[in-house]
């Protein structure tokens, strides 16, 4: 994986933490950098799913891929709250 492929999964992953935490009602207390992690471990695990399900490569905007991942950042921005807030 080149530079440009790092940078562009870090990217993405930001937006879907930021889209997956938004998707959940009220505020979270966790940080910005568990949202980035969580983003980029759901836009990864999303792709996957979405080329499981073979829905990954259509024409035009990816909207099942999307739904998939921004639906996986918000069980795991859940998941990670919940796991911070028993501390």
């Amino acid at each position: 994986m080149e530079i440009s492929g790092i940078i562009t999964a870090i990217v993405i992953g930001i937006v879907i933490g930021v889209l997956g935490r938004l998707a959940l009602p009220g505020r979270q207390h966790i940080g910005v950098l568990w949202t980035v992690g969580v983003g980029i471990l759901a836009a990864l695990v999303g792709t996957a799913v979405a080329g499981a399900l073979d829905v990954a490569d259509t024409d035009g905007v990816d909207w099942i891929e999307l739904a998939v991942q921004i639906g996986l950042a918000a069980v795991g921005v859940a998941a990670v709250e919940r796991l911070k807030g028993r501390r």
